[in-house]
């Protein structure tokens, strides 16, 4: 553990969920094959789709559609939608195999390893705050903030976080600030009194620093914050470890 800025009151935790919480690149991967196989087999004309195809449509709409890169589910339905009319398939026929495949998607991005260290530690940290987890319900002000389309619910998290804010629905993707802002909305807390918990240098140390918030950098492998390129602002803390969480808190 490393301190690199002054540590103030902190009263509530939001936390980055991909490569955070757990290791997101084995589920990604499978589930892009998945996908892929899944759109090659729903109609005979997307028998030779390949992932390169799907990313140039990816491509396509964030050039026609810049801000689409917020939403990564809407942004990934509506390229698979543009796919099947590529195929000749009818606009309610391409939209309901689009629906379709969503579904999918979701059911293998949901199958995640989540390490039992992460699971302690966000139980331990939820009984740290029992005056707000009685303001706040039955869980802790424990938050999830995630540019991803990962549902914590669907992989065992649901239950340690009081709400879960995604880019798309809940504002832009971080670093903007929007996620942020709501998060110590809804907690009812200045924002100078949440530590944001991710592992990304970009959006989520620079994002939560720079809208006012504390911010703790959980360290990849092997990653140096003097020599890794992204490195724009200190965080407060960096941790190597997520346990490392419940003896600083």
């Amino acid at each position: 553990m490393r301190f690199y800025r002054p540590l103030g009151q902190i009263s509530a935790l939001t936390f980055d969920l991909d490569d955070t919480l757990y290791d997101n690149r084995p589920v990604i991967l499978r589930t892009e094959q998945e996908s892929l196989a899944f759109v090659q087999n729903y109609h005979p004309a997307l028998k030779t789709m390949q992932n390169k195809d799907f990313q140039k449509l990816r491509q396509s709409l964030r050039e026609t559609e810049p801000e689409i890169y917020h939403d990564v589910t809407e942004w990934r339905r509506r390229a698979v939608e543009q796919a099947m009319l590529n195929a000749g398939l009818s606009a309610q026929d391409a939209a309901t195999g689009a629906e379709a495949a969503m579904e999918n998607f979701a059911k293998w991005r949901s199958r995640i390893d989540v390490p039992q260290e992460t699971h302690d530690t966000l139980a331990k940290l939820a009984e740290k705050w029992p005056l707000r987890r009685m303001r706040l319900a039955e869980r802790g002000p424990l938050v999830a903030i995630t540019n991803g389309n990962a549902q914590p619910e669907l992989f065992g998290l649901g239950n340690y976080f009081q709400f879960v804010l995604r880019a798309g629905p809940h504002g832009r993707s971080k670093p903007f600030n929007d996620m942020y802002h709501l998060a110590a909305e809804k907690l009812d807390l200045p924002l100078g009194e949440i530590l944001h918990v991710g592992d990304d240098l970009t959006t989520d140390v620079a994002g939560a620093i720079r809208c006012g918030m504390q911010a703790c950098w959980i360290k990849p492998e092997n990653a140096d914050l003097m020599t890794t390129p992204d490195s724009r602002l200190l965080p407060h803390v960096e941790i190597s470890r997520l346990a490392s969480l419940t003896t600083l808190i």
